[in-house]
């Protein structure tokens, strides 16, 4: 799925946003919300590519390199290389004008975990990520097999990075997107492990506000109408509309 500002002159500050499970789009209102959005001001022309998963979506979204306890995401790696040396140059072949605004990637629960490593370990061709619902509690062991908060995987990769690449992170859940709560402390798993991974963030020396928004959708549910209604808070932070002179 490609979407392209409608009424580009050549000139414009064009942006560019790569979305996992593309095939998701029409449930997320994704072309009805940017053209509105764009129509009423309030963000850059951004150009859209809504990447469809294959059948082997739990194999090609995830870590890359490092499979969870299931031996899920064994094909992250390759699907991350895909993504950065197959589809960016086709994109920017096929458009009529460079992109010189911000790059995004985006995705939704296990797509959104994907986005998210996909942006860490290649700063250099992404501003931005932005995950609905993150699967952030993909894990090294199974909850019956000793685990421990360490051996979720996202968390441990940032931990171990020793740089601080250049991104800007938006992180959202839903108040209901599950009920599980490993720890029990009454807060539900996946916003746990959302604040978690900020958290490390936070340790690398990334700020709130200024480097990370924190969306949490009071009644927001694990499912496409939820993350398409947060979806124009998400693209209003990515590409807000700039004054140019």
């Amino acid at each position: 799925m490609l979407y392209m500002p409608p009424g580009l002159k050549g000139n414009e500050l064009l942006s560019l946003l790569l979305l996992n499970d593309g095939q998701d789009a029409e449930g997320l209102k994704l072309q009805q919300t940017l053209t509105e959005l764009f129509n009423n001001g309030s963000i850059d022309p951004v150009v859209v590519v809504g990447i469809k998963t294959t059948g082997e979506r739990m194999q090609e979204y995830g870590v890359a390199g490092i499979p969870d306890f299931q031996k899920r995401g064994a094909k992250a790696d390759l699907y991350s290389a895909f993504i950065v040396t197959e589809l960016l140059p086709l994109v920017e072949k096929k458009l009529k004008q460079p992109i010189r605004g911000s790059r995004v990637i985006a995705g939704c629960s296990l797509g959104g975990l994907s986005a998210f490593d996909i942006a860490w370990n290649n700063p250099d061709q992404f501003d931005a990520v932005g995950a609905f619902s993150g699967s952030f509690w993909w894990r090294r062991k199974d909850l019956n097999d000793g685990y421990q908060p360490s051996d979720r995987i996202m968390h441990q990769v940032v931990r171990q990075t020793t740089a601080k690449p250049r991104l800007k992170f938006w992180i959202m859940t839903g108040t209901e997107d599950e009920t599980e709560d490993r720890n029990h402390n009454y807060i539900i798993d996946s916003i746990d492990d959302s604040i978690d991974l900020i958290k490390e963030l936070y340790s690398k020396g990334y700020k709130r506000q200024q480097d990370i928004t924190y969306y949490e959708r009071v009644g927001g549910k694990h499912d496409v109408e939820t993350w398409s209604k947060v979806l124009p808070a998400f693209l209003i932070w990515a590409f807000p509309r700039k004054v140019h002179f």
